[in-house]
Parts: C-alpha cells; structure tokens; sequence
C-alpha cells in the first residue's frame, strides 16, 4: 500500500480521532497531517495491510501524548467530581449534545481523554487500552471511571441549566 491510498482511505477516521482528543479543528488538522507524515517515512513498517488503521491510530496516539506534554497537564484531582450532585436519570446518548461533549472533553487531562477516546471511538478493550498505552490495567479502569464521572456531570449540569441546546445528537459516550 502507498501513502496515496493510505491517506484516501484513513483520513477521514485519523481527523475524527484527533479532533475527538484535541477538541480544536486546528489542532486536528496538525495532528492528522504529522499522523501521515510519519506514516509517510514508516510505511515499510506496515506488514499487513488489515491493520492500517490501528497503526494509524497508533501513530496518532503517540504523536497526540508528546503534543500534550508541551502543555501544562491539569491533575485529575483537581477535577470537581462530586457523584452526589449527578442525577439519577442520565440523558440518552442521542440527546447528548456534540459540541457539549467535545466541551467536557476538553476539560479532561490528556491521558483520561486518550482512554475515553480509546475505548469509545476505537472500541478497545481495557487490556487493549493497557497494552497500548503501557499502563496498568487499574490505571485504566480508573481513568475511564473518573472521565466518564466528569463527563457525565459535566454535561448533565450544563443540561440542567439550560447552557446545551441538546438536540437529538448522537456521542460517543453512551452511560
């Protein structure tokens, strides 16, 4: 496979991932062009063909964490995660607004983001996630845990009070 087809065939999901994990058009824009810039000087390192897109996203992930560790990451302590204030009825995942979640997407630390994105948009399993990402196993359960608590109330808050114009959108995220 060349890099020509390469790019026809995984620009689109490559852009969809890295706008998902920066938030910003700009910033997915970059990534998605390092993504195949590196993709470009390692494409020997593709054996099978099948696998392009995992690669790709493998590539992305990388390029995305080094990105991040030239800003200033935000403990995850000091994210405001108070379960009691989150309703008992969550909204459905087609009310939940596009633009509210990428919002509280935003909000999270890089490497929450990254396991929120992992396990939603490219549907890995936490041992996936783990392998990948060199971490524990725990690491991740309680990542996700914490992203998911925050997204929630994020987004039930802003629900709440009127500030999402949820509309009958499909997310990622589904509970």
């Amino acid at each position: 496979m060349d890099i020509v087809q390469l790019v026809a065939e995984h620009h689109q999901a490559v852009y969809g991932y890295a706008y998902r994990l920066t938030g910003r058009a700009a910033d997915a824009e970059d990534l998605t062009q390092q993504v195949f810039l590196k993709a470009q000087a390692r494409i020997g390192q593709l054996r099978n063909v099948s696998s392009a897109r995992s690669w790709l996203f493998s590539i992305l992930r990388r390029r995305f964490l080094k990105m991040t560790h030239q800003r200033k990451p935000i403990p995850a302590t000091l994210l405001d995660l108070n379960v009691e204030s989150i309703p008992a009825r969550p909204p459905n995942a087609e009310e939940i607004d596009r633009e509210a979640l990428q919002r509280a997407l935003d909000e999270l630390p890089p490497a929450h983001r990254m396991v929120v994105t992992m396990f939603y948009y490219e549907q890995c399993s936490y041992r996936e996630i783990a392998e990948k990402l060199d971490v524990p196993i725990g690491t991740v359960m309680s990542r996700l845990a914490r992203a998911k608590a925050h997204l929630r109330a994020t987004l039930l808050a802003a629900d709440a009070a009127g500030d999402g114009h949820i509309a009958r959108k499909r997310a990622i995220m589904q509970g």
